[in-house]
């Protein structure tokens, strides 16, 4: 247990590493693949090389530092992590080595300035915040529909919009029962796979198209022509993986949910916001809250680039047929409709807020929708990256 001399002495901390936090997370990822390379079939390549991971690291230990006190503070940001660690299947045996070389990296950036004092802080610190996360993870594993990686079985492959496919898959020999499985509107799949031209397994996460599984599990994924590996695993997905071929699948995870206390009442409007492939999770709430209660007032909006691009069409209109109060609004960023300030201004007050797209659209949203007192009891989003980056100038 962390001493309040220990206490004060990571507090004394957090202004070196508002200075140099994502320059130690870099090196700190650095060391750990450099020696345990097994690792790199964890971590996402993509969101290391454009330095989100770092980031979002950086900014958890930084939260750390600042809120020593009082852990508590930050346990909504661990149990958003924990289950990421949860799908990916990071286990406890995986804590010991990240706190090796994450004591390591501090050592290594800072110099003389990282006394042995600093360093034993740092490490009581780190030992209590990663027994935290155990013990979340735990209760986790043992929720979760299913432990570890199951191979699936493709029954379905769709285009839906320009650049997005729609998978349907369902369990290989019955190894998981779907009769059995209750999904949540909002929780995302993991995807194990070996892509082409590879040299490690990739892991990612997608978001589940619908909660229903009379068909099988469906998520959607987009093809990835943005950063320099192409789309790693979203590509693979497109152009190698096809119906009767299989994957393996970690049971469903996530905490951004349609908030169920709301479910039954009409008088805070529910409202979907989403670009490109983001519409996902959203369309799977879209059809939860239709399901339960279709009279509650709903607003879609929903930002691509054209008409050609826009996904899951045909679904979005059969499920609006059944809603008894439903807007709908598309911008189109190639006939210069823009989702901003302007529109989200005529948005009524209060409203449940559900948001999903890539980090900046979060970043955009979020923070107009803060910036016209939305209250932050009603807005929820799932980025598409490490969310704790989104956090580096909040903690």
């Amino acid at each position: 247990m962390l001493n309040q001399t220990q206490k004060d002495i990571v507090k004394q901390t957090v202004p070196v590493l508002e200075q140099h936090g994502t320059q130690i997370t870099s090196v700190f990822y650095q060391n750990m693949f450099a020696e345990h390379p097994e690792l790199l079939d964890i971590f996402n390549k993509t969101n290391q090389t454009q330095g989100r991971q770092q980031t979002a690291l950086a900014t958890a230990v930084l939260a750390a530092a600042k809120h020593i006190d009082n852990l508590s503070a930050i346990l909504p940001h661990v149990t958003q992590i924990s289950h990421k660690h949860r799908a990916l299947q990071i286990k406890p045996e995986h804590y010991p080595i990240v706190g090796k070389h994450l004591l390591k990296a501090i050592k290594q950036v800072l110099g003389e300035s990282a006394t042995d004092e600093v360093i034993d802080a740092w490490a009581a610190t780190y030992g209590e915040i990663a027994d935290v996360f155990i013990s979340i993870e735990k209760q986790m594993y043992d929720d979760a529909l299913w432990q570890d990686f199951v191979p699936f079985t493709v029954v379905q492959k769709n285009q839906t919009g320009q650049d997005i496919c729609h998978f349907v898959v369902k369990p290989v020999n019955d190894t998981v029962n779907l009769n059995h499985v209750t999904l949540k509107a909002g929780q995302y799949i993991t995807v194990k796979t070996h892509p082409q031209n590879s040299d490690n397994l990739a892991l990612r996460h997608y978001s589940l198209c619908s909660t229903h599984t009379d068909d099988g599990i469906e998520f959607a994924v987009k093809r990835d022509t943005q950063n320099s590996h192409r789309g790693l695993v979203s590509n693979h997905l497109h152009d190698h993986v096809n119906v009767g071929d299989e994957i393996l699948l970690s049971a469903p995870a996530g905490d951004f949910l349609l908030d169920e206390s709301l479910l039954n009442q009409n008088d805070i409007p529910l409202v979907l916001i989403s670009a490109g492939v983001g519409i996902t999770p959203v369309l799977s709430m879209l059809e939860a809250q239709i399901d339960t209660n279709p009279k509650r007032p709903i607003v879609w909006v929903y930002a691509c680039q054209n008409a050609e691009c826009q996904a899951f069409g045909e679904k979005v209109a059969q499920l609006a047929s059944q809603a008894e109060n439903f807007s709908q609004i598309n911008f189109y960023s190639d006939a210069g409709q823009r989702l901003d300030e302007n529109y989200l201004k005529t948005l009524p007050k209060p409203i449940d807020v559900y948001v999903c797209g890539s980090i900046n659209f979060m970043e955009t949203m979020i923070n107009q929708l803060s910036a016209l007192s939305h209250e932050d009891k009603y807005l929820h989003f799932e980025p598409f990256g490490p969310k704790m980056s989104l956090y580096a100038d909040k903690v």
